[in-house]
This record gives C-alpha cells, structure tokens and sequence, in this order.
C-alpha cells in the first residue's frame, strides 16, 4: 500500500434542517465562532451563518464531520455573504451595536 490515500479530512457540503423551530441539524460547518443561548455565528461551507433565538445550546458537535445539531426556540438565521462570498464582519458588528 502506498501513500496514495488522503490523510486531511475536509467538510463537503451543507445542509440545514429545523424541526418545529426547536431544533436545527446543520452540516458543512467549519466553525463555531461564537456562541451564547440567544446566538450562534458559524463559518459554514457556503459562508458565515448567523442563527438567533432563545434558550440555545448544542446538542451535538462533530467537528470531524462538520455536522452540529443546536436546540431551543429558533428566531432566524441568516447568511452573512457579500459579492465574493466571505462574511462581512461590519454587517455583524453593525447588528451587535444596534
């Protein structure tokens, strides 16, 4: 056997399924880059994701697979993208300052 298979694992794809507002399964997540019981902010495949709500909090959290799973009461969620498809992080700061 030879080194021909890959050693990196890299997240593919993303999807996004709620129940009832409460509870969401994501998959294509990055990263969690913050988080409390009213607000998750995650790097996803397809850019950052902004999820609002009340009384939040992780259920599951497989960073290998990048898949989370997060109940509670879900408000919104938002994807924060710009022309190039990278967040914009002064959208973000502008709606934490309001």
């Amino acid at each position: 056997m030879g080194d021909d298979m890959e050693q990196s694992i890299e997240v593919a794809g993303h999807e996004v399924s709620i129940v009832d507002r409460k509870e969401i399964f994501l998959t294509g997540v990055k990263k969690i880059s913050s988080f409390d019981n009213e607000e998750f902010l995650m790097e996803t495949t397809m850019g950052m994701l902004l999820l609002k709500g009340s009384g939040l909090e992780i259920l599951k959290l497989d960073t290998h697979d990048g898949k989370v799973r997060i109940k509670g009461h879900i408000d919104s969620f938002n994807y924060l993208l710009n022309g190039k498809g990278k967040a914009k992080e002064e959208s973000f700061m502008a709606k934490l300052f309001k």
